[in-house]
């Protein structure tokens, strides 16, 4: 994860691209002063685009658009979940669920999930969605296994229906995976069943539920059409999309851009000065921190791990990394302010840590270190090291690590930094190859997911093996039945008091060192449209990917208030 994304797909170029977009501006500028003029950055919408069309930043070519609208396989174009749709929508700022082709789930027990099917829904070419589409989909992923993207069938043991009631029977009991289970795109029986390999098929010519249906595809830009028989179409105020191959960073600030979901370094002086009628919203979408190696001393000591998260000045590291749009990140492991109501009340400060050298240092000096000659040493005068690893390229990842090396040296730790390539960075984080390494987690709208994800010993391996979660390696059996007791129960009362413990272990034990959100970077245009999400309308994530942008879609009005 990134913390300009909070993802790896990235619909736009990184923050290093930026940057020289930045500074190619900053050069003509200063020419342009130097010769007695000024130069001013505006955005110029293509005329032949209409006031009912958006134009989108949010799939990337490479360099053109391979024709791939099937759901499930990972190189799909992005517009694919504009027409495909889930039994629920999670907003993963908050985790609420919004019932979308499912009118509503339930829970009798933690181990059966009933979906009450939305009535009145067709297809896109006119056939009636019906439960039976559910369950083809359902044992579609089940036949398989590599369409199985969210790895469902780990939690399903049987689906049967019921008139209207779809009901998945679980392995066990498990009611955090009704949401997951939820989330999986729909796809058409009447359609699919015939198709001989699913599994490798690129679905040229999709037919969906969703608002938005194909219009023209070429390897440079495609285009999509408002769905007329959409089961919501009276809420959806675009007509059209057209989405480039090509998005760079000039283009969206320059091009007349509707929604873009890029990081672009000062964005009131490119994005918003570009045009009077252009915004953005940079929520948190994830948590930036330090993973420590806790199979190796002195990272086994939590007073050690204590006196790290204490020498730190985390507004100061997420200034560097972030240029200042993102908060500092506390240790209680939620999204902040988004998940402001599960906080637990009791943790000081609402979990942030603030920079204190002198209780760093007795941190340091109940695990054996103290401080001689300007160095932190243990009992043998031996100086305290380690690594920070980060992936080469990840220019604002670098900025926040190398902040956090000036502030560990200045407490005494010799701190060197690797920036091995991605793909070796990426090995590296799940083979345990490290002493602390950069890294994100959270994000997807639930505590338990974003909990286990992080701690669960379920995902534990030995240092040289892949593991797919807890890269820090955390095993603590207390830890464990906490979450056993939070999937077992659907009492939400007593998962709120549950997250209050994980919360607890997140800020006594560091298990991770939290430094600062990771943005979701919106950037939008109200020219055209307007109700996008904000701060003071947070209804949506501002990301265009996933099955987010079907909220958005269904919450914008033409300016001046049309539909």
């Amino acid at each position: 994860m990134r913390p300009r994304t909070m993802r790896p797909a990235r619909a736009l170029k990184s923050a290093t691209s930026t940057m020289r977009i930045a500074a190619i501006v900053t050069a003509l500028t200063v020419a342009a002063a130097t010769a007695g003029c000024s130069i001013q950055i505006q955005s110029k919408p293509d005329p032949s685009i209409g006031a009912d069309t958006m134009l989108v930043a949010a799939d990337n070519g490479s360099p053109m658009f391979e024709r791939n609208f099937n759901p499930y396989l990972a190189n799909t174009r992005i517009a694919a979940k504009y027409m495909y749709e889930p039994l629920v929508v999670v907003n993963n700022l908050d985790g609420a669920a919004h019932p979308w082709l499912a009118t509503s789930y339930s829970l009798p027990d933690a181990q059966t999930v009933n979906f009450t099917i939305r009535k009145g829904v067709t297809w896109s070419d006119g056939t009636k969605f019906t439960p039976a589409d559910v369950v083809f989909t359902f044992d579609l992923l089940k036949k398989y296994p590599t369409l199985d993207i969210t790895g469902i069938w780990q939690y399903i043991d049987t689906v049967e229906t019921h008139g209207d009631v779809v009901t998945v029977h679980l392995k066990g009991p498990d009611s955090p995976a009704a949401l997951i289970i939820a989330q999986v795109l729909i796809v058409p029986k009447h359609i699919w069943k015939d198709v001989a390999k699913p599994d490798t098929w690129r679905d040229p010519n999709p037919v969906g539920t969703g608002p938005y249906t194909l219009g023209n595809f070429f390897p440079q830009q495609y285009s999509l059409d408002r769905n007329a028989s959409y089961w919501q179409a009276d809420k959806v105020a675009v007509k059209h999309l057209v989405l480039p191959a090509s998005n760079t960073q000039l283009d969206v600030v320059t091009k007349g851009y509707d929604w873009a979901y890029s990081f672009i370094s000062d964005v009131d002086g490119t994005w918003v000065a570009a045009n009077k009628n252009n915004t953005y919203w940079f929520p948190p979408g994830g948590t930036i921190a330090l993973f420590p190696n806790l199979t190796k001393a002195p990272f086994t000591n939590v007073d050690f791990r204590r006196g790290l998260s204490l020498a730190l000045d985390r507004t100061a590291i997420g200034d560097a990394a972030a240029e200042g749009y993102m908060q500092p990140a506390g240790q209680s492991g939620l999204l902040l302010p988004a998940q402001q109501k599960l906080l637990n009340p009791a943790l000081p400060d609402s979990g942030l840590v603030t920079q204190n050298t002198a209780d760093a240092l007795a941190s340091f000096a109940a695990a054996g270190y103290t401080q001689q000659g300007g160095k932190l040493v243990d009992a043998s005068g031996k100086q305290a090291s380690l690594t920070i690893v980060t992936a080469n390229g990840y220019t604002d990842w670098l900025r926040g690590v190398q902040q956090v090396e000036k502030e560990l040296s200045a407490v005494g730790i010799k701190v060197e930094v690797s920036q091995p390539q991605p793909a070796a960075y990426q090995l590296a984080l799940r083979n345990g190859d490290f002493d602390l390494v950069m890294s994100g987690y959270g994000g997807t709208g639930s505590v338990y997911q974003d909990f286990n994800n992080l701690l669960s010993s379920e995902f534990l391996k030995p240092v040289g093996t892949e593991a797919s979660n807890n890269f820090e390696r955390y095993s603590d059996p207390t830890v464990d039945r906490l979450l056993t007791d939070y999937k077992t129960t659907t009492d939400a009362a007593k998962q709120k008091q549950i997250g209050f413990e994980l919360q607890k272990v997140m800020y006594d034990q560091l298990p991770i060192i939290s430094l600062y959100y990771g943005g979701s970077w919106g950037l939008f245009s109200t020219q055209k449209f307007t109700g996008w999400p904000s701060a003071k309308d947070p209804y949506a994530s501002p990301k265009t990917y996933d099955s987010t942008p079907l909220l958005i879609f269904t919450h914008l009005k033409k300016s001046g208030g049309e539909k």
